[in-house]
């Protein structure tokens, strides 16, 4: 999964880890007894021992897939988000979490939609999927402080109260036709637009305007609106949101709430890195597996770019009597070697680790029909040396 095939399908995986076909792998989805509950639990482990006890942002987002066919465990006609409108697909309710520009997968549930539930089951909104995952995070021992959804979980009163139980901030999307701007014996009342510098990811800045809605100082709940022009309020370029965070930080709420946008970047190399939509399977339980292995993976490159990150912050603590290097030795001297922080770059730099034992499964066959024993020693050379990679450990300066 963390290598560079365009398609993540199994006959590809297949030829990269050197199988003649793919039913090995088919069968480790089907029929291995490998739980699927377990897994996620040691990478729920491992994220935790990962924060050390920060907090960050929980983001809560659904994603969809075009799925042919029927057969296919709760695949039906439904909105799928990233084509912008109702096809067959498949949707699952999906958590990340946010730290500085870092991304971790958190927990995925699917959304079943009525006319697929199975005899007995019982139908859940996707504002109740957000419930059960965000208390599940909670039990587990997750210490999140703000908590980012848009308008379907913004407009839900089951989603918020539930927020509001738990003593959890939020910054939620909700409708431009929201019920507070427009409750019939009123007016919605709009205050001063201000300007701020809207800062993304990768450094650079654009201005936005934020604009209060209703103001009053005694509420525990403001309503905003934000654009990029507040004279024509373009539609696909002004948001509205609700927030329970002091009303006196207008310009943070507009930063605040763009990280909601992290989840997207998520969904994006979940599916076009690592293969989250490329299962060929019918059976919900040997998706779920297919589901898992891919946030593994996606935890993995986040676990390993998280050392980085850290490596970088100790590096320049003036605490810290001798330098440490982010980059393992030799290893970095590749001239493809990516030196920028971040989940892309450090995806960049594992695949070039990976790279010789890929090749040397794709060249093998030939070896067989044309021998050349010093090339097939000088690449398992190569091969060896590659495992010797130990990932980006800051090294104890003790």
């Amino acid at each position: 999964m963390l290598s560079d095939i365009k398609r993540k399908s199994l006959p590809e995986i297949a030829k990269a880890v050197g199988l003649h076909d793919a039913q090995p792998l088919q069968n480790f989805l089907t029929n291995s007894p490998w739980s699927v509950v377990a897994l996620r639990d040691k990478r729920l482990e491992l994220t935790l021992l990962m924060l050390e006890g920060r907090s960050f942002k929980l983001v809560i987002d659904e994603t969809g897939d075009k799925k042919k066919g029927k057969h296919t465990d709760y695949v039906a006609r439904q909105y799928i988000g990233n084509l912008g409108k109702v096809d067959n697909g498949i949707v699952s309710v999906n958590a990340y979490g946010v730290l500085g520009d870092l991304t971790f997968p958190l927990i995925f549930l699917i959304y079943k939609p009525r006319k697929r539930l199975e005899v007995g089951g019982v139908y859940k909104t996707k504002p109740q999927l957000a419930v059960e995952i965000i208390e599940s995070l909670l039990k587990i021992g997750f210490n999140f402080d703000l908590v980012l959804a848009d308008s379907l979980y913004g407009e839900s009163p089951t989603f918020i109260a539930v927020l509001s139980k738990y003593k959890k901030h939020y910054l939620l999307a909700i409708r431009s036709n929201h019920r507070e701007f427009s409750l019939p014996d009123q007016e919605a009342k709009y205050g001063v637009w201000q300007e701020f510098e809207r800062t993304f990811s990768d450094g650079k800045s654009e201005k936005r305007y934020i604009q209060q809605i209703n103001e009053s100082e005694s509420r525990l709940v403001t309503y905003w609106r934000i654009t990029t022009d507040p004279n024509n309020l373009p539609k696909n370029q002004t948001w509205y949101v609700k927030t329970d965070l002091k009303s006196d930080m207008a310009a943070k709420l507009g930063n605040l709430y763009g990280f909601r946008n992290w989840v997207e970047y998520a969904f994006k190399q979940g599916k076009n890195e690592l293969g989250w939509a490329d299962f060929r399977l019918t059976n919900y339980q040997q998706i779920e597996k297919w589901w898992e292995l891919v946030m593994s993976a996606y935890f993995l490159v986040s676990l390993q770019a998280q050392a980085r990150n850290k490596s970088e912050s100790e590096s320049n603590n003036e605490t810290i009597s001798s330098p440490i290097s982010i980059e393992p030795a030799d290893f970095s001297k590749h001239k493809w070697w990516d030196f920028n922080l971040g989940w892309k770059s450090t995806l960049n730099n594992l695949r070039l680790i990976i790279q010789p034992y890929i090749f040397w499964n794709l060249i093998k066959p030939w070896l067989a029909v044309f021998v050349n024993t010093n090339f097939q020693l000088g690449f398992q050379k190569l091969i060896k040396i590659m495992n010797q990679f130990q990932g980006y450990i800051t090294v104890d300066s003790g």
